[in-house]
């Protein structure tokens, strides 16, 4: 048996310490963690209101505050309703779930497996053609072989799901660990820091916050107002910030709602970004003073959903982006990272005797009807044949786009469409460490009439900014997370930035030609490989301060003669250029997109037929598309279809490891 220990491991070589462990994915969604429930509760309260009525706090659900608090030390945010609830939100209201898709998908998919629930209605209904997980040629007189590409959380779970139900499995990763997009690195300050996903998304009915519980894995959900600067390097008052994110937020949760009741109807080429410039027209009418000033201030705001979709607000779809919405509850940051999450998941898979094949790169499917054996065989790079009963496709979804010549016979024209049609973003992160979280100290040198000795604690936004003309020439609007005010037993004074679409393109590239150059010069001189990596790093390093100083240098307390204030230390994603992790991050819904809902459908149902499923945050129930959750559910749900087929569904399967069941 492998031992766990070497096994999950999120470092390059199989001997580092499991406390490197795993990251990868998904939403990564991190970022804005939206406001999505919060703002459509909100706007069900407050949409009609006035631009100065907007100021007010209505209340929003608290239950799962109480019982958190005192096993996770961290702390759960009060009602403001600002940035800063993007990362918590309350419950959407009883009329909404009710008539929203994403409500009705998360039933269907909750309580019945998509082939006991009736895939041939949900596949009627979307215009997908059934081939029923019972096939006929399943045998429940012996063990079955299931075969899963890709060991990140689908794989995983979907993994220890069937092994718990008797099934031989065996996990094919072209890694040199577990875990995917998810896993840890460490920074030169000695803490660990996720570099994939960061977030929970949503604590009502969530399996992932369930398996945060169990582990006692550290949370954060900072309580105040996000500060905000504005394009020249002026921070902006707390009741303005508040004011243009009220606005911003009412905003989001309208195009929800709008979408969800209207999407048959909208054109595939209107934007969100469209329908943010015709709100904010009437949310600031021309009769307020300094309008044009307040419009544009909103509209910047507005790019700070590029962050939670990995792509351009000016590229989201609206017509589907009620798929962008999720779970009920507060949205939490992973102080504590995701390693102990990670541990529990891995555990039941290692120990239940899965035959862990790590640097195992796929390059050919072959479905049954293509062997002649009713078996599925893959093909690997190095020339291997594996020979399954069955397979699970975890890999993320820009693999597939860039693959789909592996398939054979090639996947049906449905499934292939949908592949192509779901965007993939490209979210990137980049922490930067200090000797001392100076931020967190006021500085009356800096402070106006209207911002006087505030500190900048949580959240902290630089909208497009002209003061940075030699390194942001295109004025990306860029946000952090400080890590200095979490948890005491896991803070850090460690600012992360997160960047998407063309600046995660350029500072990726920059990073990666400063690493080629660098190899070139050393090669040159006859240099260490040591020496060579050195001048590389350092190269780098310097590369990401001097690109970012024009931001972190405007927090509170910052001092360019301060050692205090200079940066310690860096760590940066690439998972741009990562073709493992399909060159970007996670699924979006973007302009153009014809039939989202029926896409998604079609990914999630795989090809059952030829022995081949799929699973991953791609194929994910509506309402957790993109995230954690969403893959460790899929991975969970095509498990049990393919249980079902075998004869070995079993209510207890899914108990274990946060089962879905025990998060209802």
């Amino acid at each position: 048996m492998l031992d766990l220990q070497a096994v999950y491991i999120c470092s390059a070589s199989l001997t580092a310490s499991l406390n490197r462990l795993s990251h990868e994915s998904h939403r990564q969604r991190r970022t804005i963690c939206t406001c999505r429930h919060r703002a459509i509760s909100t706007l069900e309260d407050s949409s009609s209101t006035s631009l100065h009525k907007q100021n007010s706090r209505p209340q929003h659900n608290t239950s799962f505050g109480a019982s958190l608090g005192s096993k996770f030390s961290c702390h759960f945010a009060s009602p403001h309703l600002t940035k800063m609830d993007a990362y918590s939100m309350s419950v959407a209201s009883a009329s909404h779930k009710s008539t929203s898709r994403i409500y009705q998908d998360l039933k269907s998919s909750r309580l019945h497996t998509v082939s006991s629930f009736g895939f041939d209605k949900l596949s009627s209904r979307f215009g997908i053609l059934n081939s029923s997980s019972k096939s006929g040629t399943m045998d429940s007189t012996r063990r079955p072989h299931v075969g899963i590409v890709g060991a990140g959380m689908a794989g995983l779970r979907s993994a220890g799901y069937l092994l718990e139900l008797g099934f031989q499995v065996t996990i094919l990763e072209a890694r040199d660990r577990l875990g995917g997009r998810i896993y840890q690195e460490k920074l030169p300050n000695g803490h660990f820091v996720d570099m994939g996903a960061n977030w929970i998304h949503g604590t009502k009915e969530n399996s992932i916050f369930q398996l945060a519980k169990e582990t006692g894995t550290i949370t954060t959900n900072w309580d105040g107002d996000a500060a905000v600067f504005d394009e020249h390097g002026h921070m902006l008052p707390a009741k303005d910030g508040e004011r243009y994110s009220t606005i911003m937020w009412n905003i989001i949760a309208e195009a929800f709602q709008y979408s969800d009741k209207h999407s048959a109807e909208i054109d595939t080429s209107r934007s969100l970004l469209d329908f943010f410039k015709e709100k904010v027209a009437e949310q600031i009418p021309e009769t307020e003073e300094d309008y044009a000033r307040k419009r544009k201030i909103v509209l910047q705001m507005a790019e700070l959903w590029g962050a939670f979709v990995g792509s351009p607000v000016g590229k989201q779809s609206l017509k589907f982006f009620w798929l962008e919405e999720c779970l009920d509850g507060e949205n939490l940051f992973c102080s504590g990272t995701y390693r102990k999450i990670m541990e529990k998941i891995v555990a039941p898979v290692v120990d239940g005797g899965a035959d862990i094949k790590l640097q195992t790169r796929v390059a050919e499917i072959f479905g049954k009807s293509s062997t002649g054996s009713n078996t599925v065989k893959v093909k690997t790079t190095d020339n291997q044949y594996y020979e399954f009963d069955e397979l699970v496709l975890t890999t993320p979804l820009g693999w597939l786009k860039r693959n789909l010549q592996a398939f054979h016979p090639p996947l049906p024209p449905r499934l292939t469409t949908a592949i192509q049609s779901i965007g993939y973003g490209c979210l990137e992160k980049v922490y930067i460490s200090f000797p001392k979280a100076f931020w967190l100290e006021p500085d009356a040198s800096k402070s106006s009439n209207n911002n006087i000795n505030r500190t900048v604690k949580g959240f902290c936004q630089w909208l497009s900014p002209s003061y940075a003309s030699s390194t942001n020439p295109s004025r990306w609007t860029n946000e952090i997370v400080e890590l200095g005010s979490i948890d005491p037993s896991v803070a850090h004074p460690t600012l992360l930035f997160y960047m998407y679409g063309a600046e995660s393109e350029y500072v990726t590239s920059k990073v990666r030609s400063l690493s080629s150059s660098s190899d070139s010069g050393a090669d040159k001189k006859g240099s260490s490989p040591r020496d060579q990596n050195e001048v590389t790093e350092a190269a780098q390093q310097q590369f990401l301060y001097d690109f970012f100083k024009p931001y972190y240098s405007l927090l509170p307390s910052y001092s360019p003669t301060d050692p205090n204030c200079q940066p310690s230390g860096c760590l940066a994603t690439d998972w741009l250029h990562d073709e493992l992790a399909g060159n970007g991050s996670y699924c979006n819904f973007q302009m153009g997109l014809q039939e989202g809902d029926k896409d998604i459908l079609a990914m999630r149902h795989g090809v059952p037929e030829e022995g081949v499923w799929m699973a991953g945050e791609h194929t994910a129930t509506f309402v957790a598309l993109g995230t954690v959750t969403g893959a460790y559910w899929s991975g969970e749900d095509v498990a049990r279809r393919i249980a079902e087929g075998y004869g070995r569904g079993g209510a207890g399967a899914g108990a274990g490891a946060g089962g879905r069941e025990a998060a209802v």
